[in-house]
């Protein structure tokens, strides 16, 4: 009878799982082994959920051996095993290494087998043994205790410490824009969402690049966070165990509701997860479909998403720095200083509309940017680096733990609920007036209220100073003038 009819995979296994029966036969036939001759049935258990992917391949070809007395079983119970088998019996790489190895520590495992490729990602867990091994040969020897495996070990804190501060993009390549600079600065020190309005070539796509550079560097919790949700995305490189710089994840304006918050048949992260801890910067912003921006509103609010199907919930971190761009019409020339706009009112208004306002109301500083003349783009001075304004960002963001340390979920002003907005942001009686004049004249809502007085309160604290001054309040009215109100009249 043919072996094959006799291989029954029960427990919802998708097909790529199924398919697992002929790349462990060809694997170990190709490395003198065999699929015995009799019935074999492979209980998935949990049976009510459904298993995707080829990372059981191994672990399915050791319960196999296990079972038919090819390999010692003394060793099996303390390691996971996982991995994806080719034709010959070599290892390829899975998704989610880190995630596993940090659930095999806390389940009590000695240790873990897993391709090669993923061994120094799964090393990141302190106190777990990690072995890499490239063929199921290697397996099967180390388990009949012929041949020893060499434990992989990832010094954390070197590498961390190495690899801190490599950035690709520097605010000293930035010709002129110190206001803009000095916004995307105040942004950076309390975590605010930023919009950039201005035409095309004015610098918004290079300014927003920079912008991971000056944010505090990752801490190590930090790190750990936002390399599991890569992991299980698997967007992490081969030799990229540990995310070390703040991601920053520009998708395009084409891309569905589902990509950019998650989702799936078995809920995968989207870009705002992707995003944990870094930057989101949607360029073209009217451009995106107004579904699509919609879905935004409650992970930013909330900052995390939780993806719900019938027989599975799943929840995503999704803290992140909303960092979005636009041309101000449909031409891109309004308020342009040297060209004029060929829009009518009525045009540019309808423009700005595609954004709703509760979605504007979520952004902190609306800031316009402007072209660069010859005279600043042909300046030879060195402008400040990012390292420069990193370091007062870092000591602003220092301020702000000392702060919210009792305050649970709560980081950066940002994030503040509007009860502790009321406790820290209290103002004296000139800044209450100024304040209730530009509510007025701008129709201001009572949710950017809140947002005033929170990037005021991170202007403060760029100064050092504990009591938020008419000066700060200014200048954080000032970054509400692009409101949907005062724009196109």
């Amino acid at each position: 009878m043919d072996q094959g009819i006799q291989f029954f995979m029960v427990g919802l296994p998708d097909n790529a799982v199924k398919e697992s029966h002929q790349r462990i036969e060809s694997a170990l036939r190709n490395n003198g082994y065999r699929i015995p001759g009799k019935k074999i049935i492979i209980n998935m258990a949990p049976a009510d959920i459904r298993k995707e992917g080829s990372s059981y391949d191994l672990t399915i070809a050791m319960g196999i051996l296990a079972a038919n007395e090819v390999i010692g079983t003394d060793k099996l119970e303390k390691y996971i095993i996982m991995g994806e088998l080719s034709l010959d019996g070599g290892l390829l790489p899975i998704k989610g290494a880190l995630p596993i190895a940090i659930e095999a520590k806390q389940k009590g495992f000695k240790g873990i087998l897993l391709p090669r490729q993923n061994a120094r990602e799964a090393a990141v867990v302190d106190g777990l043994e990690v072995l890499g091994v490239s063929t199921i040969r290697e397996v099967i020897d180390f388990f009949n205790n012929s041949n020893e495996l060499q434990k992989t070990v990832f010094d954390l804190q070197a590498d961390f410490s190495r690899q801190l501060s490599s950035y690709d993009y520097d605010f000293s390549d930035v010709k002129g824009q110190e206001n803009i600079k000095r916004a995307l600065e105040i942004a950076a020190a309390g975590g605010h969402n930023v919009i950039l309005i201005g035409p095309p070539g004015s610098g918004k796509t290079m300014l927003a690049k920079r912008l991971p550079s000056i944010l505090p560097p990752l801490n190590i919790q930090e790190a750990l966070e936002t390399t599991k949700i890569h992991s299980v995305a698997g967007k992490l490189g081969i030799n990229q165990p540990l995310v070390l710089v703040r991601p920053f994840r520009a998708p395009h304006h084409t891309t569905s509701d589902v990509a950019l918050v998650g989702g799936g048949g078995i809920p995968q992260p989207g870009e705002i997860s992707l995003a944990h801890h870094g930057v989101l910067f949607l360029d073209e912003l009217p451009e995106f479909k107004r579904s699509v921006l919609e879905v935004l509103r409650q992970p930013m609010e909330d900052r995390f998403i939780t993806i719900s199907r019938a027989k599975i919930s799943v929840e995503y971190p999704s803290n992140f720095m909303l960092v979005a761009a636009m041309n101000p019409c449909p031409c891109g020339l309004y308020n342009h200083p040297t060209m004029d706009c060929q829009c009518h009112s009525g045009e540019v208004k309808k423009y700005i509309n595609r954004i709703s306002g509760p979605l504007f109301d979520r952004i902190d500083l609306h800031i316009e940017v402007v072209p660069v003349d010859f005279r600043q783009l042909s300046d030879n001075r060195q402008a400040e680096t990012s390292e420069m304004i990193r370091n007062r960002v870092t000591a602003a963001r220092k301020i702000q733990e000392e702060r919210f340390k009792g305050v649970s979920g709560v980081f950066a002003n940002a994030h503040m609920p509007s009860r502790v907005v009321r406790k820290v942001c209290a103002i004296n009686d000139s800044g209450k007036i100024l304040l209730k004049t530009a509510m007025e004249k701008l129709g201001l809502s009572a949710r950017a209220y809140d947002r005033i007085l929170k990037v005021s309160r991170t202007i403060a604290d760029l100064d050092n100073v504990n009591e938020i001054q008419v000066e700060h309040l200014a200048e954080a009215i000032n970054y509400r003038s692009l409101d949907r109100e005062s724009w196109g009249k």
